[in-house]
């Protein structure tokens, strides 16, 4: 089950969300949520799940000299690289800490964000609670999910399609839907939504969506979940490599305002 067009074996987390920042997706994206975020100098932002640290350094420089970065992340492994990757930033501090109680004081942050982080998490609902409680009266929140029930990829047998985009929703992504759901949730938690962007990449490419994708890694999990027989597999993978290709799936940009 495997092609040139697709990596045998994934990146490590680092890399992958070093690869998707640096993306023409993730350039974009990233843009406008930073635009949104409107950082001024003196602000306190939050960046919540921050991974190896890839959006500290542009924080930092929107709110210095005066202004204070805090990453937070609940992986040992990316709250070491991003320490060592800002160490030489002095508004930088990154901790190690989960989402759902945070070791910030209430009504202290001017700004958070939270980067395709609300997709994992355990409770959304009270991860944005948690966010509003730390929020000053005023502060923004901005988030940018994907919303994984719009995955679209085509091959002309829909019955393999929707096996695939079934399994993505259902056993790949804990809370496959939540891009379509933050403007509610985040209403929920005594937020006001004034903004709501969607974004909708488009790949042409199967080797770039697979990058970004994963689609034959997440093929060979949808095998050992039951949603494909091998055979099936086999068809669907090597139907995308031989014609033009064609994928798409919806990011939604939302602003709450505490």
């Amino acid at each position: 089950m495997t092609s040139s067009a697709f990596e045998t074996d994934g990146p490590d987390p680092v890399s992958y969300l070093d690869r998707l920042a640096t993306s023409d997706l993730g350039r974009s994206y990233k843009r406008r949520m930073l635009d949104e975020l409107d950082l001024r100098a003196g602000h306190r932002v939050l960046d919540l799940g921050c991974g190896p640290g890839t959006d500290l350094e542009a924080l930092a420089q929107a709110v210095t000299p005066t202004g204070a970065v805090v990453g937070v992340d609940h992986d040992r492994k990316m709250v070491d690289t991003a320490r060592a990757r800002t160490a030489g930033e002095a508004v930088v501090d990154v901790r190690h800490a989960d989402i759902h109680s945070l070791p910030v004081p209430d009504h202290t942050a001017d700004r958070a964000r939270t980067d395709r982080v609300l997709q994992h998490v355990a409770d959304p609902l009270a991860a944005l609670g948690e966010i509003r409680r730390v929020l000053r009266p005023g502060g923004r929140l901005v988030m940018g999910e994907p919303d994984w029930e719009t995955l679209a990829v085509d091959h002309p047998d829909s019955d393999l399609t929707r096996a695939y985009t079934r399994h993505v929703a259902e056993r790949v992504v804990r809370n496959s839907g939540i891009g379509r759901q933050l403007a509610r949730l985040a209403t929920e938690s005594g937020f006001m939504v004034p903004t709501v962007v969607p974004v909708t990449p488009v790949f042409r490419d199967v080797q770039v969506a697979d990058e970004i994708l994963g689609l034959e890694r997440t093929t060979r999990r949808a095998v050992e979940a039951g949603y494909f027989s091998d055979q099936a597999a086999e068809a669907w993978l090597t139907h995308l490599t031989r014609g033009p290709f064609f994928a798409a799936v919806t990011f939604y940009i939302v602003v709450a305002e505490a």
